[in-house]
């Protein structure tokens, strides 16, 4: 753990309002007593935070008499750690996509200002923080707000709803009764878990391919939580199932660099072999998201296992490389690795 890190754990201590007892703090912190010294020894001052030794408490605690007076004593250079920051950006982004004009908007500006006031802790005055961070949304699809305004309601309060959804794969619309569990944002895009008691069935649905919502009278049936991780979170991406399976992916050493640092899923397993390869192990219950994206390093990766999933991404390939086979030069086919030959070869 870094001193900034450090400090930043010691000041949200301090701010609690509690007494820092020596002990806690290096078990905590997992550092000497040497090290807690001159850690505290720079907040105090160089960084002019009143930190006071309470002999009664046995430890450290802010001065009572500066903290009263409503004095705030911010850390300069010191501000969140990544998941706070990814939190605090990706809740700025989603109030940024709503009407902040219509129905929500007094609701929401007075939040919006809150996390901007959160974001700017710390930073010099006139910092524009557009300009240094920035949040990319990838693949992100317009929802419709009245739409989602009434899912949540329904969510909350424990309601059915009858909705209108675009089947996308089938390029149908029908009407569907749910019982609403719980909304998901996920790579950008919000998803319903529901029981659907049209299909008898536990399903997911993205919220933007539902084109209308009626929230019925009639309450909502409530899935254990358990259920509802078993089905939906057993298996790979946003798709449920219970049948769960497990691939095993080989990266080239070079795609490794990057493989290795990902977080693909909560189970995942990975190690590398005597080659420089990562090997990755990921459950799975449905393959249509796992397919997506073993494509995207291809040419870089291998599906050792199980057989059927390395056919379904053959198959994928095949499919594509037949479609745009026209555009292709013989030639192109030469310079290819040993598995695009191969494939080649069974097209």
């Amino acid at each position: 753990m870094g001193q900034t890190e450090r400090l930043y754990k010691l000041k949200t201590w301090l701010d609690s309002g509690r007494c820092v007892k020596r002990d806690a703090v290096l078990r905590a912190l997992e550092i000497s007593p040497a090290t807690l010294k001159r850690d505290l020894a720079l907040l105090r001052d160089r960084l002019e935070v009143p930190i006071v030794w309470d002999k009664e408490g046995g430890g450290w605690r802010l001065d009572k008499s500066q903290s009263s007076s409503g004095m705030r004593h911010e850390l300069p250079g010191l501000w969140f750690s990544a998941q706070e920051l990814h939190a605090l950006l990706t809740m700025q982004h989603l109030l940024a996509q709503l009407d902040v004009g219509g129905l929500l908007g007094p609701h929401i500006e007075p939040l919006r200002q809150r996390i901007e006031r959160a974001l700017d802790r710390g930073v010099p005055p006139g910092t524009d923080l557009a300009r240094h961070i920035r949040v990319l949304p990838h693949a992100a699809r317009k929802i419709h707000l009245p739409h989602f305004q009434a899912i949540g309601s329904a969510v909350l309060q424990r309601k059915r709803i009858r909705v209108r959804y675009h089947h996308r794969a089938r390029d149908e619309t029908n009407e569907r009764e749910l019982s609403p569990q719980r909304l998901a944002h996920y790579r950008d895009n919000w998803y319903l878990d529901a029981w659907c008691h049209t299909r008898g069935a536990l399903r997911t649905f993205s919220v933007d391919a539902i084109t209308a919502v009626d929230i019925l009278a009639t309450p909502a049936i409530d899935l254990p939580p358990e259920r509802l991780d078993h089905e939906l979170g057993a298996g790979y991406g946003i798709f449920a199932g219970t049948e769960v399976r497990w691939a095993v992916l080989r990266f080239s050493p070079e795609k490794s660099r990057w493989v290795a640092a990902e977080h693909w899923h909560p189970e995942q397993r990975g190690r590398r072999d005597h080659t420089g390869c990562w090997v990755l192990e990921v459950p799975y219950t449905d393959p249509r998201e796992l397919v997506m994206d073993i494509l995207r390093h291809v040419p870089d990766v291998e599906v050792l296992a199980p057989p059927e999933l390395a056919e379904e991404v053959v198959k994928r390939l095949r499919q594509g490389l037949l479609r745009l086979g026209s555009r292709c030069e013989p030639g192109e086919w030469e310079h290819q690795p040993n598995a695009q030959d191969r494939l080649k070869e069974e097209i």
